[in-house]
Order: C-alpha cells, then structure tokens, then sequence
C-alpha cells in the first residue's frame, strides 16, 4: 500500500518558486523514504525580533543606579515617626498665642505625631496661664514651670528631658524665630547631620547686639573650629540623640554645636527668617557678652581637657618654667662673665616668680589627673551603632 501511494501519487507542484518548499539535506543516502502527507497550507510562524542585549553607557548605569537609590532615600526619611518642640519663655503671654498658632500651622505640613514643651522659666506674668489653656485644649500640648528664673539653660535641660520625639526643635517665644522654618530644619537633618543650627543672615536687632554678636560668633568660630555663623540662634533641630547626651548648665546654651560636635556629631546651619520683637523687651542685657567668653573657656576646658588635666596645666607650666629658666640664666651669665650685681635687678624676681608659676601649674595638673583617675566614670564616650549578638 506504501508502495502503490509512493509511485501513483501524483504531486502538486508548486507554482511559484517563493512557494517551493524548503529542502533539507538527507542526512543519510540509504534513509528510508517516508510517507508524505498531503499538501496542507501551513502557517507561517512569526518569531518576535530577538531583543539585543543593552549596552550601558556609564551614565546610564548611573542613572540607574540613582533610580535604585531613590527609594532607599524615602525610606531613610520617614524613619522618624515624632516631632518635639521646645519653648523656653520667660514673661512672654502676649507673644504665646501667635506662636502656638504659627507652630500648628507649621506643623500641618507633616503627617506626624508631635509634642509641644513650654518650659516657663519662672514667668511673673500670665504665661502659665496661657500655657495651661493650650494643655487643655490640646492633648499634645505638655509644660514645665519653675518656681523661679533659673536662665535658658536650666530650660533647655528641662525641657530636653521630656521630649520623646526622634527630633527636636528648639526656638524662643519673643516670636524673633519663625515656625515656619521647621521644615527647613528637618530636611538638613534628614541629609544626615545630627544638629542644625539656624543662621540669622538678616538680623532685626539694634546695632550694638548685631555687631557684638558678629565678633562673638566669629572667636567662637576660631576657638572652636566648628564653622558656623551663629552659635546663639535659637531656632535649631536635633536628633533625638542628641540632646540626651549632652549636659547644658550654667550659661552653656550658647554652646550647644560645641558641646555636641566634641561628642563626635555632624554640626550644619541653615539660614533662617527673622524677626524683629512685636511684644515686651529683650531678657538679655550687655553682660551677656562678657559671661558668653568666660563660658567659651569653660566650654574649651570641660570639652578638651576635662579628661586629660595634665595637657593643659602641663603646658602653661613648661611655658612659664622655661621662660623663668631663661631669664635666669641670662641674668647669671651677666653676673658670671660681666661681674654685674643682681640685688637690684627686678628682673631676677621676675624669673623667679615665673618658674615658681610653672611649678605650680605641674602641681595643679598632677593633682587633676589624679582626680580623673579617681573619679572617672564608667563610660566616658557616646556610642553610635553597635551589634554584640
């Protein structure tokens, strides 16, 4: 039967060479022939185009590698999940209730948790009054009150150890400072500094304030190393962290970003609106200039050498010996090679005075390492990150 179809069958031939159908080489001469089925219109099977593998231009891997970063970037900044604000005031109740408004008002712009602090340093006027009217009306509303003026610092340390939010905003209630910089701030956090200071580029104040100001910030500035433009602004934002570590006593607020950038975290600014005072007077005299640079040396001295006594009293001390060594030792030379006397030379007291001076400074540094060592506390460092499991 395969026979008589193989030999009888007639075959159509094609009627156009297109449509002649494609011949495969026999693999093997001997091969059997096979039955060939009838002629059947077959489809015609289209291949999509094979992609060809992309190449990448070094830009374009670096866009794709920005694309990528992208969402790690949104992620970092909604890790915060609580906002605080700080309010140290004293005798401010006709200023309080614009603030609160302009804070709220701010405030809307996030979708956060938040928590307002007025720490009322002592007020005489209505300010606790106030203060208690915007706790009832308002949950998120906490304050402290002090029974008498204890100064800015006090405040900031009070009001610091009852915050709970991720950052922390601190300003005045003389409404100088604008709420509405608050974002401002957390976007310079969020780029991964731990304190942002504001910086009052145009400053309403009266001429002496601005100017003194100025020369104070630029000593600082030199002293310190930390290159901002105002130290004293108190509109700033903070990492949690922050202010949990750090210890403000005395007249020390004016030196929050050295105190903070000698523990080892990241200090940046940010120009700020401000304002001139709508309400009462300045609580700040011109004394505070002369209190801000002795605190400068105490801030030097607890931040640097708190630790290490001997560093500082042993270099006032090697001064002060040599320079009495060798105004000595000029004045015996005189006496040896040139027979003058000495018992009527103010100079050889000088000399003298000026070695006993160094010897004394070797004294006081010996006796403040032996206290440091004596004293020091278990853990005399602030810890970052850390994994011990």
């Amino acid at each position: 039967m395969y026979q008589r179809r193989k030999y009888y069958r007639k075959k159509k031939k094609p009627e156009t060479e297109s449509e002649q159908p494609e011949l495969k080489p026999a693999e093997n001469e001997s091969a059997e022939i096979k039955e060939e089925s009838p002629v059947q219109p077959k489809a015609v099977e289209v291949k999509p185009a094979e992609k060809k593998p992309e190449i990448r231009t070094q830009p374009q891997q670096q866009n794709r590698n920005q694309q990528q970063s992208k969402p790690n970037k949104l992620q970092n900044k909604n890790k915060w999940k609580k906002l605080s604000i700080v309010v140290p005031l004293y005798n401010e109740d006709e200023s309080l209730k614009n603030l609160y408004a302009e804070i709220i008002k701010s405030l809307g712009k996030f979708s956060r948790n938040y928590e307002i602090v007025f720490v009322d340093d002592g007020s005489t006027d209505k300010s606790l009054e106030v203060i208690k009217q915007f706790a009832r009306n308002d949950r998120n509303v906490k304050y402290v009150s002090f029974r008498k003026n204890y100064g800015k610092s006090a405040a900031l340390n009070a009001g610091f150890a009852r915050t709970t939010g991720d950052y922390v905003i601190t300003m005045d209630a003389d409404l100088q400072d604008d709420p509405a910089e608050i974002p401002s701030l957390i976007n310079k956090l969020e780029e991964g500094y731990d304190l942002v200071s504001g910086w009052k580029k145009v400053r309403f104040d009266p001429f002496i304030k601005r100017h003194t100001s100025r020369f104070f910030n630029a000593v600082t500035r030199i002293s310190s190393g930390i290159n901002i433009h105002d130290f004293n602004c108190g509109l700033k934002a903070y990492k949690g962290e922050v202010t949990k570590n750090i210890n403000i006593y005395g007249e020390l607020h004016r030196y929050i970003p050295v105190l903070a950038a000698w523990q080892g975290y990241k200090i940046s600014e940010v120009p700020v609106r401000h304002h001139s005072r709508k309400f009462g007077k300045t609580k700040f005299g011109i004394s505070r200039f002369f209190k801000g640079f002795v605190d400068l040396i105490t801030v030097i001295v607890t931040t640097r050498y708190i630790r290490r006594p001997m560093h500082l009293f042993g270099f006032l001390g090697a001064i002060a010996f040599l320079a009495g060594f060798a105004v000595s030792g000029y004045l015996s030379y005189e006496w040896w090679a040139f027979n003058k006397p000495l018992s009527n030379r103010p100079l050889l007291l000088f000399g003298m005075l000026l070695m006993i001076v160094g010897i004394q400074f070797f004294s006081t540094g010996i006796l403040g390492e032996i206290m440091v060592h004596n004293f020091a506390s278990a853990q005399e460092y602030v810890v970052k990150e850390e994994k011990v499991n």
